[in-house]
């Protein structure tokens, strides 16, 4: 590609990003810089409490999800037996929930909250992110060298130590920055579970901004935030690269076998922890049909109504139907920057010059920002930067799907961009000898390709941006209310009617989820959606 193809590629992703990203940061961070008022935040030690409070519940979640997750990924990776298949795409399902989902069923398991439950469910949502990472590159790996020191004598406990487990680091280690970087921003779920009397770094940037309008404390916390991303960025990027040159050393062979001996005490781990995985779904679906008067049906249908006294001003259908457009505008919008900025990515890499790599791993980097940064700085930033665009963008039914574009775009980034690196070179370098354009190379090469991850990314984008409660719980207005909202407006609200109401809301939610992933996984042949 053409150094000025490039550059307009470039406009795309790179114009958005300024736009609807660094621009509303910049502003709240500019505006909240006023005086001292900074300096005092920093000092307090308050903020350093919130701080420590936020690593220590994202570590401890962290190491949880991964002890979960390496049971999962032997079955998913060397496990040859009926029902594989299954798990691999019930495993995908809680990464998927909307937070008020998965904090709802929590609360159903522990209706007092408190930091247990918000580790646990920090955890159940990113145990398919180790699984699946660290499977996509244990399934790579050349069992002869295990074999081999088994074969020396060694227990397969040690083999396993000795031989495979520092082979799958690079993998562990990627999949340990991704899972710590959604802790430590994690929203909603802290704030279903917390109840007020624990708070993140984000729960408090939302309650600064939001209820006491104290931008340079709120600003002070979003520094604090913006540095410990930045450093789980880099280290994440830096076991990526580490984990994809593995891949590459490896050619892919079928490792897929019968359990043996100890192996089966390994699967029976895995199908604990998928056990433990069902729970707080099967909870959430029970507590949805049960009443102090037995089993009903009274929250679904009080979904056609705005529950107790008019808590929301539409029906909960009506919320459902905003969830899905928004959802849908969404999806297409990332879809657009997302596979513009891989494209970019991936040509850059591949032209001659250190530059042209360091301006790649710059995007790639800058691209992932957006997971890490106050969905609350970001949406209270449209509102004071917005008007400032032709037509006035803060009125405009794209606002709240702008905003969830942010969250999707580095997931289809993530699921595009490693299927476009791994396009043998060669076939478009023969396809140009033949006299193709560089467009009917893109067409007849890379395209067929990378369909399959393109719908599989447009699929996880729209379930991710269906269930989107951060940014959009600040953005959407009272009478467009998304279902994640409406159901946090209800739970907010007393009465029974209300929680039925929201429960069964939340069923709802999780049966789209679940079908969805379950159309992604079957495109995806089974590998589609490995992070």
């Amino acid at each position: 590609m053409s150094r000025a193809g490039l550059g307009l590629l470039a406009l795309v992703p790179l114009g958005f990003l300024v736009v609807f990203f660094a621009w509303p940061v910049l502003a709240i961070l500019k505006r909240g810089f006023t005086g001292d008022e900074v300096i005092k935040a920093l000092a307090d030690g308050e903020t350093w409490r919130l701080a420590g409070f936020t690593v220590a519940q994202a570590a401890g979640s962290t190491v949880l999800a991964v002890l979960a997750g390496m049971p999962l990924a032997f079955v998913l990776a060397r496990v040859r037996l009926p029902g594989v298949a299954v798990l691999r795409t019930l495993v995908l399902v809680p990464f998927v929930l909307p937070t008020v989902v998965v904090g709802l069923a929590f609360r159903a398991l522990w209706p007092e909250g408190g930091v247990v439950s918000i580790v646990l469910a920090n955890a159940f949502f990113n145990v398919a992110v180790v699984a699946r990472t660290v499977a996509g590159l244990w399934s790579h790996l050349d069992s002869r060298a295990e074999d081999a020191a088994r074969s020396l004598g060694a227990s397969r406990a040690r083999a396993f130590r000795s031989v495979t487990l520092p082979a799958l680091l690079p993998a562990i280690t990627s999949a340990a920055a991704v899972v710590f970087l959604f802790c430590a921003t994690s929203f909603g779920v802290v704030l279903v579970l917390g109840g007020g009397r624990f708070r993140t770094l984000e729960t408090e940037i939302y309650l600064r901004t939001e209820n006491l309008l104290d931008l340079s404390g709120a600003a002070a916390l979003s520094l604090v935030q913006i540095a410990a991303v930045l450093a789980s960025l880099l280290l994440g990027a830096a076991a990526r690269r580490r984990r994809e040159t593995a891949l590459k050393l490896r050619a892919r062979t079928e490792t897929a076998r019968r359990p043996v001996g100890g192996e089966w005490a390994v699967v029976a781990a895995a199908v604990a922890v998928l056990g433990l995985l069902l729970t707080p779904i099967v909870a959430l679906l029970v507590r949805s049909v049960s009443t102090q008067d037995g089993w009903s049906l009274a929250g679904y249908r009080a979904l056609a109504s705005t529950g107790n006294d008019g808590t929301l001003q539409i029906s909960g259908w009506g919320a459902a139907v905003n969830s899905l457009l928004t959802a849908t505008d969404a999806t297409v919008l990332a879809l657009v920057i997302g596979v513009s900025a891989a494209v970019l990515v991936v040509a850059l890499r591949r032209a001659p010059g250190r530059l042209q790599h360091g301006l790649a791993e710059g995007m790639d980097a800058a691209l992932m920002l957006p997971l890490g940064v106050s969905a609350v700085t970001v949406g209270f930033g449209y509102l004071i930067t917005l008007d400032a665009l032709p037509g006035d963008l803060r009125t405009s039914p794209l606002l709240v799907p702008l905003a969830q574009a942010l969250v999707v775009i580095p997931l289809v980034v993530r699921m595009v961009l490693p299927v476009l690196r791994s396009i043998d070179d060669r076939l478009r370098q023969a396809a140009a000898t033949l006299g193709a354009s560089p467009l009917r190379v893109w067409r007849e090469i890379d395209v067929p390709l990378a369909i399959r991850s393109v719908v599989a990314a447009a699929g996880f984008g729209f379930v991710v941006a269906l269930g989107e409660f951060g940014a959009t719980s600040f953005l959407a207005r009272p009478q467009t209310p998304t279902l994640p909202v409406a159901i946090a407006s209800l739970i907010a609200r007393p009465g029974e009617l209300n929680n039925q109401m929201a429960y069964a809301a939340c069923a709802l939610l999780m049966l789209v989820t679940a079908v969805a992933v379950v159309v992604i996984d079957r495109i995806g042949s089974g590998r589609v959606g490995e992070f």
